[in-house]
C-alpha cells in the first residue's frame, strides 16, 4: 500500500473538513497514480468528493465506524480487521492500493505504506488537520524529488518518500 497526500511546510492537509489548496497538476497526478487501482478514504473524506460519491475507476474502500452507513460503488469497512480484509482482496487481485485520508485515516494506515507520494506547497495555511511529518521520521527517506512547479503565485514540489521500516498488514 502507498500513499498519497497535499501538505504546506507545517504537513497540514486541511481545515475544518477541506484541503487547503486544490492544484489542477496535482488532481490530475492524483488522478493518473490511481485510476483502476483502489482508494482506502475515511467517510467524512469521502463526503468531499464530487456528489459525495466514491470515485469513478476505482476500488474505493470507506472507513467509518458509523455501522449504518453504506455507500454504493464502494466496500465499507469499520475497524483495522475488515480494512486489512479488503486491502488484502484487492492486492490479491492484482490492484495496487493508495491511502487517500483524511486525516485520521492516514495517520492509523502511514505506517503501512511502502511509499509516500507528497505534494508540498511552500505556503503556510490555516489548519486544523496534520500529516505526520516524515522529514523527521527515521524510517521515512525521500527517493525522488521533482523541479519547482507553480500554480499562480503558489510553489509546490512532489517528492516521494520510501518507508524503510514497513508495519505488515
Amino acid at each position: 500500500m502507498d500513499l498519497i497526500v497535499c501538505v504546506d511546510n507545517n504537513w497540514a492537509i486541511g481545515h475544518k473538513g477541506d484541503q487547503h489548496v486544490a492544484i489542477p497538476e496535482d488532481r490530475k497526478f492524483f488522478q493518473q497514480v490511481t485510476m483502476g487501482h483502489a482508494i482506502v478514504v475515511g467517510r467524512k473524506t469521502l463526503s468531499t468528493f464530487p456528489n459525495g460519491l466514491p470515485l469513478k475507476g476505482r476500488d474505493n474502500i470507506v472507513l467509518t465506524s458509523d455501522r449504518n452507513f453504506t455507500v454504493k460503488g464502494a466496500t465499507v469497512v469499520h475497524d483495522i480487521d475488515e480494512l486489512k480484509a479488503a486491502i488484502k482482496e484487492v492486492e490479491a487481485a492484482g490492484k495496487d492500493v493508495y491511502c487517500v485520508g483524511g486525516g485520521k485515516v492516514y495517520e492509523l494506515l502511514y505506517p503501512y505504506c511502502r511509499y509516500a507520494h507528497v505534494t508540498k506547497v511552500d505556503y503556510s495555511y490555516e489548519a486544523d488537520t496534520f500529516f505526520p511529518n516524515l522529514d523527521k521520521l527515521d524510517n521515512w527517506r525521500v527517493i525522488g524529488d521533482s523541479e519547482e512547479h507553480t500554480y499562480f503565485s503558489l510553489e509546490y514540489y512532489f517528492y516521494k518518500y520510501e518507508n524503510t521500516d514497513i508495519m505488515p498488514l
